[in-house]
């Protein structure tokens, strides 16, 4: 037998269960009309960071004792006789396709011969380019020529501005 007193908490329950209720579609009815693309977007698992592609190996420029280098500061360009070296190279640019730089041209004058020569410096532009695959190193590309340009004396008998292909 149901007594009274129960009937009555049954109901004061129940009442307040249709509270919470009602309360908590105004609360769900309200965030959807103030934010309704929150609303309708699904949720979605977290983003993921991108992954950075691999960076490729730089080009090279081979120098005579077969070693590749990246922006050398001095480069030896007579691999016989060491008579004519690039010193205090400054890289402006070291690209895929091109390299920059500033520096000095120490050229032997070879009076009254080389022996006995004086190492004169000219300043020279020097611009590396043609990049080819290497084939003593797979996957390594190394740049096959080389300009020197002069902005002031060239040294004997060179032109101004002279084209070279890198054989190393």
């Amino acid at each position: 037998m149901v007594t009274a007193g129960v009937r009555r908490h049954a109901a004061a329950v129940a009442a307040r269960a249709r509270r919470v209720a009602v309360a908590g579609a105004a609360v769900a009815l309200a965030a959807a009309t103030a934010f309704p693309a929150a609303a309708a977007a699904p949720t979605a698992a977290p983003a993921r960071a991108p992954v950075p592609a691999p960076t490729p190996p730089p080009v090279v420029v081979v120098d005579c004792f077969g070693e590749p280098q990246v922006r050398p500061e001095e480069y030896l360009l007579a691999c016989g006789d060491g008579n004519n070296r690039l010193v205090g190279l400054r890289w402006t640019d070291w690209g895929a396709k091109t390299a920059a730089a500033t520096g000095t041209d120490m050229v032997n004058d070879c009076r009254p011969y080389c022996a006995a020569g004086r190492f004169r410096p000219y300043p020279v532009k020097v611009t590396l380019s043609a990049p080819e695959p290497w084939p003593d190193r797979p996957g390594t590309t190394r740049f096959t020529q080389i300009r020197l340009t002069f902005p002031d004396a060239a040294p004997a008998p060179m032109p101004h501005d002279v084209t070279y292909k890198l054989v190393y």
